[in-house]
């Protein structure tokens, strides 16, 4: 009998041998489950081999295999790639790439689930001469095998619209596309408008709020390419594409992108390194890319396709003020200039929308007796107070408490909820505008499936008047009559340890700014801070992401941080500070030996806390390492990772090593 090499996801590095039962349709990236000692798990097989190194009175059967099209030679070539750049397993990186698996061994149901796709003429839709010169060039660049294009438009610039068309061209071909989307919240409406631009053509979803079932059949019909175009999340990016042509990453900067537990990959990163082994154009889109992306440009890596127009002809960019953060007036933060910008909205029956990006009622509860605060007994964070249900919640870990009558400490019953939130501030405009028709919308408020969309139809059927919100309805919402934006709290990032902060922070405003006018109606911001001189600041009320990335890039190279280095992360927990602190020491003295024996080009910091020193009960820390050149930082990681293993005590710790860091967190 044949021998069957099969990737487990588990810890080791190396494939188990199992006897191929006689006539068994097994090949390179079939599925199968398999008995590894006590437990059964799924694997992928790898490779069919006539021999092995174990006796073969040792070696076992395979136990079922499961119908479902195996794994192609693309996809095995994928998870290599992610098990091999960010030093984890192959088998918990092939793992990405398996759907979610029937509990039994019943053969799958193998029917369409092209619901999505709907019956129609698609819609004409009249483009500008930067949209046509857009979607030709990325046209053009689909029979030239791998390209890489920024495309680069202000908030508003319709391009959802070049990406429709050119997915359009690419599936006239005889292709399938991949359009990547950095929130769930994103895909319905994004959906609805494909279906009514792409009439007739197959689309698959994946993302992790489908059902396993739902989600299963979705990756049959990529995987057999009835589905023209798959939609989806990070995720998506393991899906089968026989017929690949086209990437698309919207939004490209977003953090979404980057997993954080588990194999830590950058979705956007493994989408360009897949459009490249496949050798088919991918196109990033964004109004605010990131610095990284950014550098490829300037450095004509990346060809940048502009918008710099909005694509309603009426529409132009929104006025954008900066005023004080604390006046005499204020209620619970918003200020006056919001406040009468708001009412000037309801009279003239225009939306609005204020956000800040924290949930809850307040971020602190405080004693003015003693100074004590509510803190997490599991984190070293702050309880958020949380006005309904009536609760102290810790937003790293989800402990929950009640809210204490008086202080545990002296007794004072005058404990006062410093700040505010989404919660806070929806309290304060209901009394500020009784008649008011007002939303939140935050993590909390649309927990139950279809909440968003409800409020999103609400808004769309001109039935709300004011918005509170977080990033949620930062990117990719388009509301016509919502013509006035009020950023509160936007200073806090100025005060993050964070390297990346100043930059996510003007994303972010220039993001959430997009928002207004973007029909024929003005827009306006309005801004409340203490730092109106700030470069971030100036750069958003002049609508100059440019100027902003220039500074911020030269900022970076100054200090030796990405994009221009690249640094991995050694992150270790455990429920004991010294456990923790003994292992990294230990780690610490293995690299400075590595680099001083054969890794010159790599440089090691010193251990240190991480940014939030305990969560959920254990205690963090972490030490960077990096270097100028990625093959030498790569090289260094596997033979670290190697002499990690065998660190006394490290199975006393939870450690992993994170590659491209989305920060020092």
């Amino acid at each position: 009998m044949p021998i069957a090499r099969v990737v487990l996801p588990v810890a080791a590095a190396t494939a188990f041998d199992y006897w191929v039962p006689d006539g068994a349709p097994v090949m390179r990236g079939s599925v199968v489950r398999v008995a590894l000692g006590p437990r059964r798990m799924v694997g992928v097989v790898t490779e069919i081999v006539a021999a092995s190194d174990v006796p073969h009175d040792k070696l076992q059967t395979l136990a079922d295999i499961v119908d479902m099209p195996p794994l192609a030679d693309d996809l095995l070539a994928l998870a290599a790639f992610v098990s091999t750049y960010y030093q984890e397993p192959p088998g918990q990186a092939l793992a990405l790439a398996v759907p979610p698996l029937p509990a039994g061994v019943a053969r799958a149901r193998r029917r369409s689930h092209n619901a999505l796709a709907t019956a129609g003429i698609a819609a004409t839709v009249p483009f500008n001469t930067e949209q046509q010169a857009a979607i030709d060039a990325i046209g053009a660049a689909g029979s030239a095998g791998f390209s890489a294009h920024l495309l680069f438009g202000v908030t508003g610039s319709g391009k959802t619209d070049v990406y429709m068309a050119a997915a359009q061209r690419a599936i006239a071909t005889g292709g399938q596309v991949l359009l990547l989307v950095p929130e769930i919240n994103l895909t319905p409406q994004l959906v609805e408008r494909l279906n009514a631009a792409l009439p007739g053509i197959g689309i698959a979803l994946l993302h992790s709020g489908l059902t396993p079932a739902s989600r299963r059949a979705h990756w049959l019909e990529a995987a057999s390419a009835r589905a023209r175009l798959v939609v989806g999340t990070r995720l998506a990016i393991f899906a089968p594409l026989p017929d690949l042509a086209l990437i698309i990453v919207d939004e490209e900067q977003d953090s979404s992108y980057k997993q954080q537990d588990n194999i830590r990959y950058h979705a956007r990163d493994i989408a360009i390194w897949r459009a490249h082994h496949r050798g088919v154009p991918i196109v990033l889109g964004s109004a605010t890319p990131s610095l990284e992306t950014w550098l490829q440009v300037r450095e004509q890596r990346y060809r940048r396709l502009d918008l710099r127009e909005r694509a309603d002809t009426r529409a132009v960019l929104p006025v954008i003020r900066l005023v004080g953060n604390r006046t005499s007036r204020e209620l619970d933060g918003i200020g006056t200039e919001i406040r009468e910008a708001i009412a000037a909205r309801l009279a003239r029956g225009e939306q609005s929308l204020v956000f800040v990006n924290r949930r809850g009622f307040s971020p602190s509860l405080n004693c003015a007796s003693c100074g004590w605060d509510a803190q997490c007994p599991r984190c070293s964070a702050r309880l958020t107070v949380h006005r309904a249900p009536p609760s102290l919640r810790c937003h790293h870990c989800g402990h929950v408490e009640r809210v204490p009558a008086a202080c545990p400490t002296c007794g004072n019953v005058d404990l006062l909820p410093l700040g505010y939130g989404t919660q806070r501030l929806e309290h304060t405009l209901a009394a500020a505008f009784p008649h008011a028709r007002i939303a939140r919308v935050d993590r909390d408020s649309t927990r139950t499936r279809g909440a968003f969309a409800a409020v999103r139809d609400k808004v769309a059927a001109n039935e709300l008047d004011i918005l509170v919100g977080t990033q949620m309805l930062a990117k990719g919402h388009d509301f016509p009559r919502l013509t006035l934006v009020g950023v509160l709290g936007a200073d806090n990032a100025l005060y993050s340890a964070d390297f990346r902060a100043t930059e996510r922070l003007g994303a972010l405003l220039m993001q959430v700014a997009g928002r207004a006018g973007r029909a024929g109606l003005p827009g306006e911001v309005v801004v409340q801070t203490d730092f109106a001189t700030h470069p971030v600041y100036a750069a958003v009320r002049a609508h100059d992401y440019e100027h902003l990335a220039a500074t911020l890039l030269a900022e970076r190279r100054m200090a030796a941080l990405p994009p221009f280095t690249h640094v991995a992360l050694l992150a270790a927990e455990a429920h004991e500070r010294a456990a923790v602190e003994r292992f990294l020491a230990a780690a610490h003295v293995q690299a400075q030996a590595l680099v001083a024996a054969a890794h010159p080009d790599v440089e090691v910091f010193a251990p240190v806390s991480a940014l939030l020193a305990r969560r959920a009960g254990f205690e963090r820390a972490q030490l960077a390492v990096q270097s100028e050149r990625r093959p030498a930082l790569q090289r260094f990681l596997a033979a670290w990772l190697a002499a990690l293993a065998v660190v006394p005590g490290q199975r006393r710790v939870r450690w992993a090593i994170d590659v491209d860091p989305d920060g020092f967190g």
